[in-house]
């Protein structure tokens, strides 16, 4: 199922490229009935090794088929950082899909506890603090690879201070499972 994901995300973006829509639903959940369940997705963009988009979701609120779909288009038209991709680019894009465990919060009492809870390369990290919100999936611990570095991005990528697990926000956890263009599989 795994090169079915990433022709789909493929297949969304040529879609939304040239104002088309080529993707049958109705016979592919028929061969895929798996992409009928609700799972939540992430669908990471990259060109020429540097990120050139990346949207998903948290929580599994649409079957997998439709946040798969929604979250490639968005990845490559809609993410702020970013221009909208153009015709140009599609063929130098490499597409990586992250399907979601669904969040648990994380108990902790000190920034020490929460680091002996973290699993350092596994968690993908959701951080919650005064209507704040930001999440980074377990792949940017590859650019972020120590317990402080990650929480001081996670917490600036939310609009607070970079020491703001001292304010002790709410943490939740998930982990991935990564399919990436090239065969990789996580």
């Amino acid at each position: 199922m795994n090169k079915i994901l990433l022709q789909l995300a493929r297949e969304a973006i040529n879609d939304k490229l040239n104002n088309t829509d080529t993707i049958d639903r109705e016979s592919i959940l028929i061969k895929y009935p798996e992409l009928s369940e609700k799972r939540a997705t992430f669908v990471t963009l990259n060109e020429y090794g540097e990120l050139r988009g990346c949207i998903g979701s948290l929580e599994p609120r649409r079957t997998l088929l439709d946040d798969l779909v929604s979250n490639a288009k968005s990845a490559a038209f809609y993410d702020p950082r970013f221009m909208p991709l153009d015709k140009s680019e599609f063929d130098k894009i490499e597409i990586e899909v992250s399907i979601l465990s669904v969040p648990k919060l994380l108990e902790y009492d000190s920034i020490d506890d929460l680091k002996s809870k973290v699993k350092v390369g596994t968690d993908g990290i959701v951080l919650k603090h005064y209507g704040y919100q930001a999440t980074f999936l377990p792949q940017v611990w590859e650019q972020l690879p120590t317990f402080e570095l990650f929480f001081a991005h996670l917490c600036q990528k939310a609009g607070l201070a970079p020491n703001c697990l001292e304010e002790h926000p709410q943490i939740e956890t998930y982990q991935v499972e990564k399919i990436k263009e090239g065969g990789e599989r996580s």
